[in-house]
């Protein structure tokens, strides 16, 4: 049964989620730093307990629906950010940001990422009330991305994007970077620091992550507010994730294929639901047989599933290849260059 939340909760959540993101801001730009293995694994554990506490409150109040919506909404939110991170990575190493400062980079990435799906969040939800025939384009969207997923060509990634290139042909850019700032002198003359480029490309990479992310919950919540809250905590904790994870990412080859999964389960999931609101029926021996919805807790299961086998797999080949190779496998926080 899904009961309408109370405005107080709906209020006191936002200012409280906005109010940790702007402390968690702070802390990068007065201390920059490379977090140590405990100090990321602290941080990551305690927005992770942040989201299961949330999850609680909901079932508390009992919203079982909405409940397991969220669950649901941030475990897939949760593995796409992960795939975010990939990209961060490539960034990060491409524009050689300085160790020190590659936490406010990624603070920058994920705030970014908040406004862009935030906008395509209202603009979804307006979407799906006067138009249900979107899901049918969400899900087709989501199940086209899921096979871009598996066929996905790394070599195509190395270089600059059109983007990049077209500011760097009109802004003065300098060669080497001036601390944290984003402008500096030099000759005299008044220049931005590689800084620009390295936001802009986390911008651009969040406007095309948020195209997939968004559609993706769409299919799991139409509830705008269960939807962003799920997206805000699956990209709390993830620059902390990235240094506590550390050279495990790329590793993770078989992460693909379940995160690929996922979106084309969500996308058949879409199609069904816009079939069965539509009032669509198949005939069957002259007897209407009405298109089934999936549910939420059977949606749950397939994204916990997937998540936990393409990890597994994953970690299986990496202990192969370092038993054939006759290395020691290492899992752990990134280490300075």
């Amino acid at each position: 049964m899904t009961t309408v939340l109370p405005l107080w909760f709906e209020i006191g959540s936002m200012v409280l989620l906005v109010g940790i993101l702007i402390v968690d801001l702070l802390l990068i730009i007065k201390r920059p730093h490379v977090p140590s293995m405990r100090e990321a694994s602290l941080w990551v554990g305690f927005y992770v307990l942040l989201a299961l506490i949330f999850a609680g409150v909901l079932f508390l109040l009992g919203d079982v629906q909405h409940g397991s919506e969220f669950l649901a909404g941030w475990l897939t939110e949760y593995s796409l950010s992960i795939d975010n991170l990939f990209v961060f990575v490539l960034i990060l190493a491409s524009f050689k940001v300085p160790k020190a400062y590659q936490q406010r980079a990624l603070m920058v990435g994920i705030v970014l990422a908040l406004i862009f799906r935030g906008l395509f969040i209202l603009a979804g939800a307006a979407l799906i009330e006067r138009f249900i025939w979107i899901f049918f384009i969400f899900g087709a969207w989501l199940i086209w991305t899921a096979w871009q997923q598996i066929r996905h060509d790394e070599d195509a990634e190395q270089g600059d994007s059109w983007v990049i290139r077209q500011v760097k042909k009109v802004v003065p850019i300098s060669e080497q970077y001036d601390g944290g700032h984003m402008r500096t002198v030099v000759n005299g003359k008044r220049m931005w620091t590689p800084f620009i480029l390295v936001f802009i490309s986390l911008g651009t990479t969040d406007l095309l992550f948020a195209l997939d992310s968004i559609p993706a919950i769409f299919g799991i919540t139409q509830s705008p507010f269960i939807v962003f809250t799920a997206n805000v905590f699956a990209l709390m904790g993830l620059r902390q994730l990235y240094f506590l994870l550390g050279g495990l990412l790329d590793k993770l080859e078989y992460l693909k294929y379940g995160i690929a999964a996922i979106l084309a389960f969500i996308g058949v999931k879409l199609i069904l639901h816009a079939l069965h609101e539509n009032e669509v029926s198949f005939i069957n021996g002259g007897e209407p047989v009405h298109v089934p919805e999936i549910s939420t807790w059977m949606s749950l299961g397939f994204i916990v599933t997937a998540m936990i086998v393409a990890t597994v797999a994953s970690l299986i080949k990496m202990r192969r290849d370092a038993a054939i190779s006759g290395e020691k496998l290492h899992l752990g926080a990134r280490e300075d260059n």
